[in-house]
């Protein structure tokens, strides 16, 4: 009786710890090989619509079995070179990584110590997309794949983004995750054990036109 009585205990404590994961119901992105960039000069001259601080967000959430930590990053440069349609055109974005933030100091300190993404060798983190194709998961309209360089590895990406452009601004939106040991992230111990890999990842931008 005592064993059943335990096993639900550990059996709904599990269900509870997997509902809670933010990454859960999240489109996990596809990960491969870096592809190769078009040079600017083979794109053509297109319209400018600038990322910035300013009128843009880029959001992260991570978690372990305990609890989820939200976090941002407040210093980051980009544009948006549009071709008539987000299919034709590319996002390019510059992270600085000591810029990152959350809502702990202790956590801010740690995340940019070397067991995370060890700002002092790797001070930025940058996507350049690759190709932008319509259609996406979740009732996205178009889908993104592209280079990210994270803590010194680039991989290709893809997620799916809703994209919209007008006269003034140029709205990229996207959640997705990434798993972070794709990417070096491997805090040492065994307290990596009970953080998990996948990290959700939110872009809100708004860029304006330049």
């Amino acid at each position: 009786m005592q064993k059943s009585v335990l096993l639900m205990i550990l059996s709904g404590l599990l269900l509870f710890i997997a509902c809670n994961n933010p990454a859960a119901d999240k489109t996990k992105a596809v990960t491969g090989e870096a592809s190769q960039v078009a040079s600017p000069a083979t794109m053509g001259q297109g319209q400018k619509y600038l990322i910035t601080p300013q009128n843009s967000k880029i959001e992260f959430v991570g978690s372990k079995v305990t609890g989820s930590e939200h976090g941002s990053f407040r210093a980051f440069t980009g544009e948006i070179d549009y071709h008539g349609t987000p299919e034709n055109s590319r996002v390019t974005i510059t992270i600085k990584t000591d810029s990152v933030v959350t809502d702990s100091s202790g956590l801010e300190k740690h995340l940019k110590t070397a067991d995370f993404f060890d700002v002092a060798k790797y001070p930025e983190a940058t996507f350049v997309s690759t190709s932008i194709k319509p259609g996406g998961d979740k009732g996205a309209s178009q889908t993104i794949t592209g280079n990210f360089t994270l803590h010194g590895v680039t991989k290709s990406i893809t997620f799916p983004a809703t994209i919209n452009v007008t006269p003034a601004v140029a709205s990229v939106d996207s959640t997705f995750s990434i798993n972070r040991k794709e990417f070096g992230i491997n805090y040492a111990g065994a307290a990596d054990n009970l953080i998990r890999d996948d990290v959700v990842i939110t872009l809100q931008i708004r860029a304006n036109k330049g």
